[in-house]
């Protein structure tokens, strides 16, 4: 059985009768609102907003609020089993940290990809560790302990460079490779734009790539400015089709696409021989007016036809977490929370915001009656149409 998550709550309760109480908000609104002041105008920016108007970024999680899970009686959920099998892992949970490629930036001491992989080693969270990284790849891996992690590739133009950053995650013992389709090009944030904020382009989190030897040979010796000119000149590939193959011969890891919501697109990704599907918008970062990913969901999963799918953008509470489940998602990622968690507290804080996530995910299926997650499906959920 998975460990009793619910039993947070009993640590904080018990912890109040000797007068201690949390130094930590308990909810997405008391995190999102510590987050802004602790974080900056020119990070929060960036951390906390979306493409256009932020439609997309608030449709997605809004759209939960129309999902309402049916409680089921007398079915003695007194233990709860909430672990899964992704990728020949077996994992405590279906949580996962999705990539963030500021987190590093989010910490107080500026090292949040190491917070993130340290907060995954204590919690059995996995990381999904973005390519945009303060710290190497090797040593976010080290850090996560024994608790399996992903690495997500932004791929470059130069193929070399793509092998390469592969490689090292292969190397430095990754158990996937997560590579993002969305994000060859910036979609239009005006957060951003009214700060003139974009931090890879001050030279931040790039260590993953100053690291390299393959970037170095392309950077040729020259300064911080040169790195940031290489780096820019490369990030961006506008993937097809036709480069899956490629993508495919690159590592012997599962490959997971990353972006993913219509159901062709799937069935194209599975022909090609990829490993699961990342149902995902981006959270809304990169373009505004589109579908939700809860929406897409359903059609995903049914094109998937078995094939694990991994899902995030909207995702705010643990209750949010079991509708995505009941709806399909093999796995579920957390973005903006732990993000938060980071900027409060650090380590601490990406922990204290993955156990009550947890604790509310394994608590809804105890007073709810659902045991396990295979009871979550779809005749779980009622839907209520907008309006």
């Amino acid at each position: 059985m998975s460990p009793k998550y619910g039993d947070y709550q009993l640590e904080i309760y018990l912890n109040g009768l000797v007068g201690v109480t949390p130094t930590l908000p308990m909810d997405f609104a008391g995190w999102e609102e510590r987050a802004e002041h602790a974080l900056g105008p020119s990070l929060w920016s960036y951390v906390a907003g979306g493409a256009g108007d932020e439609y997309t970024q608030r449709a997605n999680a809004r759209v939960f609020e129309r999902y309402g899970l049916i409680p089921r009686m007398m079915v003695g959920a007194t233990e709860r089993d909430l672990g899964v099998d992704l990728f020949g892992l077996t994992l405590p949970s279906p949580l996962f940290m999705a990539p963030v490629g500021v987190i590093g930036l989010c910490a107080p001491d500026g090292h949040g990809d190491l917070a993130t992989a340290r907060a995954a080693a204590r919690t059995g969270v996995p990381m999904v560790a973005s390519t945009l990284s303060v710290d190497p790849l090797e040593d976010v891996a080290a850090a996560s302990g024994e608790t399996p992690g992903f690495f997500q590739l932004y791929t470059p133009t130069d193929r070399d460079l793509a092998a390469s950053l592969v490689h090292r995650a292969e190397a430095a013992g990754f158990k996937g490779i997560v590579v993002t389709l969305d994000t060859w090009i910036t979609g239009w944030r005006p957060r951003d734009l009214s700060t003139s904020n974009f931090p890879q382009l001050r030279g931040h989190c790039l260590a993953n790539y100053t690291s390299d030897p393959r970037f170095r040979e392309l950077v040729g010796g020259g300064g911080p400015d040169d790195v940031v000119r290489t780096w820019a000149g490369v990030f961006g590939n506008p993937l097809t089709w036709d480069d899956l193959p490629w993508l495919r011969s690159l590592t012997d890891l599962p490959l997971v696409l990353k972006g993913i919501c219509h159901p062709e697109d799937v069935r194209r990704a599975k022909d090609g021989g990829v490993d699961g599907i990342y149902c995902s918008n981006h959270g809304g970062r990169q373009a505004n007016g589109g579908l939700t990913t809860l929406e897409a969901l359903p059609a995903v999963v049914d094109a998937a036809d078995g094939l694990p799918v991994l899902f995030d953008s909207g995702v705010r509470s643990g209750a949010d977490a079991a509708k995505a489940l009941a709806l399909g998602a093999t796995a579920v990622g957390i973005g903006r929370p732990y993000a938060y968690g980071a900027a409060l507290a650090g380590e601490d804080g990406i922990v204290h915001v993955l156990r009550s996530l947890l604790a509310e995910l394994d608590l809804t299926m105890a007073v709810d009656g659902y045991p396990t997650l295979a009871d979550l499906t779809p005749d779980a959920l009622v839907h209520r149409p907008a309006g």
